[in-house]
C-alpha cells in the first residue's frame, strides 16, 4: 500500500469510528468542569470544595459533541429544505 492511500485509510476509520460515537452518546462532558456542572476550588487547608457554577454548560455538565452539532444541523436544514 502507498502512504496516501495508507492516510486516507486511517482518516476513513477515524471519521467512522468518531460518527458512531456520536450517535450513541450524543453528548459528551464538559471541558470546562470536566462533567461536574461547577468549577472545583479548594479551601485554606487544601479540601476540594465546590466552587461557582459553571457558565458554559449551565450547571448541566454535557455539551453536545460537534459531530452531533453538524448532524442536527444538516438534518434541520434537509427538513427546511424539502417541506
Amino acid at each position: 500500500m502507498t502512504p496516501a492511500l495508507l492516510a486516507i485509510a486511517c482518516l476513513f476509520a477515524i471519521t467512522l469510528c468518531y460518527s458512531k460515537t456520536c450517535a450513541a452518546s450524543p453528548f459528551g462532558n464538559c471541558r470546562k468542569c470536566k462533567g461536574f456542572g461547577f468549577a472545583m476550588k479548594t479551601d485554606r487547608k487544601g479540601r476540594l470544595k465546590r466552587g461557582k457554577h459553571c457558565r458554559r454548560c449551565n450547571g448541566v455538565g454535557k455539551r453536545i459533541r460537534v459531530g452531533r452539532w453538524l448532524y442536527n444541523r444538516a438534518a434541520r436544514l434537509h427538513r427546511d429544505g424539502t417541506r
